[in-house]
């Protein structure tokens, strides 16, 4: 069944500019499921001659809906219903997959990569650290259900875990079974553009913006547990604070 046959022609005679009919009717399909996330809308093409408009009509239509975040343009590929934007509340120390999950998504990782070794001097400065402590690192790149999130680089001391290869799923699991969970976190951000390589390993196009942030984890008496540095994508991720005067 075509789109117009499910949500109905334009109004030729409303003096609505046809351009808005169509904006309104697209997000209506979108809102009610008729075309869902990551699906690829009508081509401009096919559009134009289903409503009897003109391209130009469509494209500004659709112009209206990529500025709102509801729909995005894939060079090559089509225009495609986004995913609902992931907020960050920096009201909570909260992990990762606690976010998704509160949020109904499915988080999982892909490791690219855990070691030990001793600390950098950037590492030390961070954690409270002496020169020659050893810590442990983990690299991995974060999704939620099939859409990559963020690029996260975590160094843990080494009195934190017994060991790197009992970190699983979950880093905040792993450091909470060994009684050395943070209690609270300092975090900064800023924005970012991802170079080429980081593009390439989420699957966007360099470039892109995105969202830093910087955690510094502290356990009850102080020490540093956790220092990780996060490359979120700008198009996936808000984050939100609430201010109490």
């Amino acid at each position: 069944m075509s789109l117009i046959e499910r949500v109905g022609p334009l109004q030729k005679d409303d003096p609505t500019p046809l351009y808005l009919q169509l904006q309104k009717i697209l997000r209506d399909a979108v809102e009610g499921q008729l075309v869902k996330a990551e699906e690829a809308i009508p081509t401009e093409r096919d559009l134009a001659e289903e409503f009897d408009v003109s391209r130009i009509t469509v494209r500004k239509a659709i112009d209206g809906l990529v500025a709102d975040g509801i729909v995005t343009r894939r060079r090559g590929a089509g225009t495609f219903v986004t995913r609902p934007r992931v907020e960050k509340s920096f009201s909570r120390l909260t992990s990762f997959s606690e976010d998704m999950v509160s949020r109904g998504r499915k988080p999982h990782s892909e490791w690219i990569s855990k070691t030990a070794g001793a600390v950098t001097p950037e590492e030390a400065l961070s954690l409270g650290l002496s020169p020659g402590s050893l810590v442990y690192r983990f690299h991995r790149i974060r999704y939620a259900d099939d859409t990559s999130m963020a690029l996260e680089y975590a160094t843990i001391p080494a009195y934190c875990l017994p060991s790197v290869e009992t970190v699983g799923a979950s880093l905040y699991e792993a450091l909470e079974a060994a009684g050395h969970l943070p209690v609270r976190a300092l975090q900064r951000l800023r924005a970012v553009a991802f170079t080429a390589e980081q593009a390439d390993v989420l699957g966007i196009e360099a470039g892109t913006p995105g969202l830093f942030i910087e955690r510094r984890g502290f356990l009850s008496d102080g020490r540093t547990a956790e220092f990780t540095q996060s490359y979120y994508r700008g198009d996936a991720y808000d984050v939100v604070a609430e201010l109490n005067g």
